[in-house]
């Protein structure tokens, strides 16, 4: 089935000074295309009245090979794929980097998702994964998704997913990622800006006032296909040993990590390089 054309904007970015401050130390390598730090408040209040598409073009706009997105290929993941596929379509094919973090304990409904998404959309993709294998790491630390320990809980996050995403952030060069999250999914997302400083760069939220029901009809409009997890009651998938389906008392995000937390890392503040 063709995927229709979406039309891109053209855009005005809002001009950034170069007498601006800069946003802390842990921000001084996350500047634009020109090398000059960003006005946060300037592009916030920017950002705040685009939709997706804007939001994504002023990424690419303002960072150019600086800029990449992340992906998990899970519930929601094929529209802001369909979207970055059709701004670089549009920009005359540019490679916009996506990250895909493979912690190696992902369903198989995921990997043979990305391959059904893979072939719909033309998109660089990067998969990154941890040097620790799994089976290395569970011989030294153990199954430390079935600890009781929060800290164990946050050494696995650490190592199969916050790591290696920061290594391909700088291995990349990456100053500025966009990712789907939306305010509605997590209590720490509904305070999130379309714009934010994560671990020493610019974090992007195109979806961020997205709802459930947006992302649903999207997918209907544009012919995009479900995870096929999605019809067994899941709303949302990461590693197959932390995410189920919904089951009338636990749902959305407080489906995963066994209904203990509802983050696993990625969108949390920290220093960038940290275990690298």
């Amino acid at each position: 089935m063709a995927i229709l054309a979406l039309k891109i904007p053209a855009l005005t970015i809002p001009a950034i000074s170069g007498e601006s401050a800069a946003v802390g130390d842990s921000l001084d390598r996350a500047s634009d295309r020109a090398g000059q730090p960003l006005d946060p408040d300037k592009s916030r209040s920017w950002l705040e009245s685009r939709d997706s598409l804007a939001r994504l073009r002023w990424g690419w706009d303002t960072f150019g090979e600086h800029f990449a997105l992340t992906t998990s290929f899970g519930i929601q993941s094929a529209v802001l794929l369909h979207q970055v596929s059709q701004l670089a379509q549009s920009l005359g094919g540019v490679k916009i980097p996506v990250i895909w973090v493979d912690t190696g304990y992902l369903p198989p409904e995921t990997y043979r998702y990305a391959e059904q998404l893979l072939q719909r959309l033309p998109i660089d993709l990067r998969v990154v994964q941890s040097d620790l294998s799994p089976a290395r790491m569970e011989a030294i630390h153990g199954r430390l998704w079935e600890s009781s320990e929060a800290e164990d809980r946050q050494l696995y996050n650490q190592i199969r997913k916050v790591h290696p995403l920061d290594r391909a952030f700088h291995d990349l060069d990456v100053h500025c990622w966009a990712s789907g999250v939306r305010g509605g999914q997590t209590d720490h997302r509904r305070g999130m800006s379309p714009l934010d400083s994560v671990r020493g760069l610019w974090s992007l939220r195109p979806l961020l006032s997205w709802t459930k029901q947006d992302v649903y009809y999207y997918m209907q409009e544009y012919e995009l296909p479900q995870h096929p997890l999605f019809e067994q009651g899941y709303s949302t998938v990461g590693d197959w040993h932390s995410s189920g389906p919904e089951d009338g008392t636990l749902t959305g995000r407080a489906t995963r990590f066994g209904g203990v937390h509802q983050e696993c890392g990625i969108h949390l503040p920290g220093m960038l390089g940290e275990g690298i």
